[in-house]
């Protein structure tokens, strides 16, 4: 079988880097994972860890603290790595603060905001969220009501966001917002609400199905300052950023995506083998060796596409047809292998003890966030010229 260190796309830097890593993982984050889920967040000790081990913002040039290393394949390695030793990778905050945050402030910050925030955003000291979705809008941003009045040197800040990923841990907030509220896409533009303005709250730590150890909040901001010298790019750019910020949004999702699958048909292979009935193996069953044979396809199949993805991006050469096309089917693959995996553990496959019960519910959400899979079907469509 296939596993990811033998994939061709690897070198023997990235194969170090993820011995160091997965021994990070051991050391520092494996043992709290019951107490981060309990708590329903990760302690911000790990990220400055992660930080101080160069496990965080990679791409942030040396001259402001980080490793200035652009290809996405060491996002890879960590995405996969933490999903090999069950801490859901996009469930603890750092593949959102490395991989979906990162490019904001590194591709469209002026020299004086790189100078303010990168250091802290490479040494895991400043921890970063972005705020897209409102209450009432899902998918449709254009529709958004939070806005940004300007006065002055500053703009006034109004409106509320839901669902905001590192929402209690951020320090940083890329919030989307209207400077324009007459017009729809142009209107928009992206400022960074930094801890402790005033008149920014944070409402609950919301209590989802999955993803426990997250912590997932509900963001409110009433007259809130922001200074013009927190825009990113120029006034009314916002969803242009946002677009181009996407794809590669995405295509993390799907790397952690088909890396989970490989950790639960790891798992499942493995329970397989040892446990019995009739006196046998269940493996050994024509049934189970038929669903573990079609999972290991998918799989490679998967597999082989996403890293042909993440050398596309590597190159700037990654679409946005692409990146929907990976995003939808490894996700929907991802919740297939789940419950395929549950229902070959039996009943054990339901206690939360065993890390495929939690890699079930984990598995849910990520067909909606990041673009739904109908949203994502609706672009490659469009792509089709219908």
């Amino acid at each position: 079988m296939i596993t990811p260190v033998q994939r061709s796309n690897f070198t023997d830097e990235h194969a170090m880097f993820r011995d160091a890593f997965r021994t990070f993982l051991d050391r520092e984050m494996v043992p709290h994972r019951e107490e981060w889920t309990d708590a329903e967040i990760v302690d911000r000790s790990v990220f400055a860890k992660a930080g101080a081990a160069g496990f965080l913002a990679m791409a942030v040039p040396e001259r402001y603290g980080g490793a200035g290393v652009s290809d996405f394949r060491y996002s890879q390695v960590i995405v996969e790595e933490l999903a090999r030793a069950d801490l859901v990778p996009h469930g603890l905050g750092m593949t959102l603060h490395n991989d979906v945050c990162l490019p904001y402030f590194t591709e469209y910050c002026s020299d004086e905001q790189k100078e303010r925030w990168l250091p802290g955003i490479a040494a895991g000291e400043l921890i970063t969220a972005v705020a897209m979705t409102e209450p009432g809008i899902g998918s449709d941003l254009a529709s958004m009501t939070t806005t940004a009045v300007r006065d002055g040197d500053t703009y006034v800040l109004n409106g509320s966001k839901t669902f905001i990923t590192n929402g209690i841990n951020a320090d940083l907030v890329i919030v989307a917002c209207k400077t324009d509220p007459t017009q729809k896409h142009k209107g928009m533009s992206i400022v960074i609400v930094e801890r402790g303005m005033d008149g920014f709250e944070r409402g609950r730590n919301l209590d989802k199905v999955g993803m426990h150890a997250q912590d997932t909040a509900e963001l409110f901001f009433t007259d809130v300052r922001v200074p013009v010298s927190n825009r990113l790019a120029g006034e009314g750019e916002g969803f242009m950023l946002l677009v181009q910020n996407l794809p590669q949004e995405r295509l993390s999702i799907a790397v952690a995506a088909v890396a989970h699958c490989r950790a639960m048909l790891d798992w499942t292979t493995e329970y397989a083998r040892e446990r019995t009935a009739f006196g046998q193996p269940i493996g050994t069953f024509q049934n189970s060796r038929f669903r573990l044979a079609e999972m290991a396809t998918e799989l490679a199949i998967a597999e082989t596409f996403v890293d042909r993805c993440v050398d596309a991006l590597n190159v700037g050469e990654l679409t946005a047809e692409e990146a929907a096309m990976a995003k939808w089917w490894t996700t929907e693959l991802q919740k297939r292998t789940a419950d395929t995996c549950v229902q070959l553990h039996g009943g054990y496959g339901y206690m939360n003890e065993y890390p495929i019960a939690r890699a079930w519910t984990d598995a849910r959400i990520t067909s909606i966030y990041g673009g739904t899979t109908e949203i994502m079907k609706e672009i490659v469509g469009r792509s089709m010229g219908f």
